[in-house]
């Protein structure tokens, strides 16, 4: 199963290109001894600052990547020093930030992460800037007529301003992708975990405009209402399939990709989903878990641009998430796809 024509390597410059519009975040990601009682104390043992959100990560990481056509940003920033740090992030990477939106009455959205080695993390966050994004202060045309081809919006259940359903039951990011889609682009979308009540009728209603979905497993249960996980935590992968299936015949056109730690189903209308399973990454290698699903998307758009076999493209996601776990922010531990593409290779020899 392919996801379109092959394009020339000489061609690709001068084709496409890939747009990351939503969440920009300056991360504070701090490093504890230990994660404390209320009232007790803890150590920081290190501390990163980086830039995060799902657009902010996923844009970055296909720079890492090499990804060899156009790249840009698109948003909403506050006036000041953390905006500052957004924007020099990205053009130092080469990602054109023009569509970045200063707003003076908003701070950059910021977050403190709080992460324990071989531990979940924990975020404290201010929406600043983001929560003031809405569909009107972005122009999916202008990145059209610039050439590009995919437009990724992330995350949905982050960006109030998209979020929210009107009495329609439209959500700005429902227009917001519509508009893309009707300027040419391809829709690819994500999801944060939240525990909103009307997480799977928010993020329903932006489906019907949503070409590709790129979720984890967690997002596809409260979109879905589907149990994906058992009291003790073990995936039911039976459960997953059916959450897959749902999410296409709620309106998703092309491909419903919902990855796990243990797995990859990549759902797409009238066939088999194709499954990929990850290799364990040991424990003591991981010094982070911050970014690593965005990782994945980001060698999932990768691959879809560059119209790589399903296949391909879920074992370089797999390979991008399982490098980013031993960084300490979202984005440092990315290399670039030739050395990921060297991961798939020794993981297959490891296997005959």
């Amino acid at each position: 199963m392919r996801t379109g024509e092959e394009v020339r390597d000489g061609e690709k410059k001068d084709k496409g290109g890939i747009v990351c519009a939503g969440n920009f975040i300056v991360d504070r990601v701090h490093t504890l001894s230990y994660w404390p009682e209320q009232g007790n104390l803890a150590y920081i043992q290190h501390q990163d600052v980086g830039v995060g959100g799902g657009a902010a990560n996923v844009v970055t990481d296909l720079a890492s990547l090499g990804f060899p056509g156009k790249l840009a940003a698109a948003g909403c920033i506050g006036a000041d020093i953390d905006g500052g740090i957004v924007k020099a992030r990205l053009q130092s990477a080469g990602i054109d930030a023009s569509g970045l939106r200063e707003l003076p009455d908003r701070a950059t959205a910021h977050t403190h992460v709080m992460n324990v080695p071989g531990q979940n993390r924990t975020f404290f966050y201010h929406g600043g800037a983001n929560d003031a994004v809405t569909d009107a202060l972005l122009s999916p045309a202008t990145f059209a007529n610039a050439g590009y081809r995919l437009f990724y919006l992330g995350y949905l259940m982050l960006l109030p301003g998209l979020d929210m359903l009107d009495a329609d039951g439209r959500s700005g990011a429902s227009r917001l992708l519509e508009a893309a889609r009707n300027a040419g682009l391809i829709t690819c979308v994500d999801f944060v975990s939240s525990e909103d009540p009307e997480f799977a009728a928010k993020v329903g209603a932006a489906l019907p405009y949503c070409d590709y979905l790129v979720i984890n497993e967690i997002e596809a249960g409260r979109a879905t209402g589907v149990t994906v996980r058992d009291t003790k935590g073990e995936l039911n992968e039976a459960a997953l399939l059916t959450a897959g299936e749902q999410l296409l015949a709620r309106g998703v056109a092309k491909g419903a990709i919902i990855h796990a730690p243990e797995i990859c189903f990549w759902f797409a209308p009238g066939v088999k989903p194709i499954v990929s399973r990850s290799r364990p990454v040991d424990p003591a290698e991981i010094v982070s878990t911050v970014g690593a699903g965005d990782a994945f998307c980001a060698a999932v758009l990768y691959g879809l641009h560059e119209d790589w076999p399903v296949e391909r493209i879920c074992a370089a996601a797999h390979a991008a998430a399982a490098r980013c776990l031993r960084g300490a922010t979202a984005t440092d531990g990315i290399p670039h796809m030739a050395a990921l593409l060297e991961d798939i290779k020794e993981m297959q020899l490891a296997d005959v």
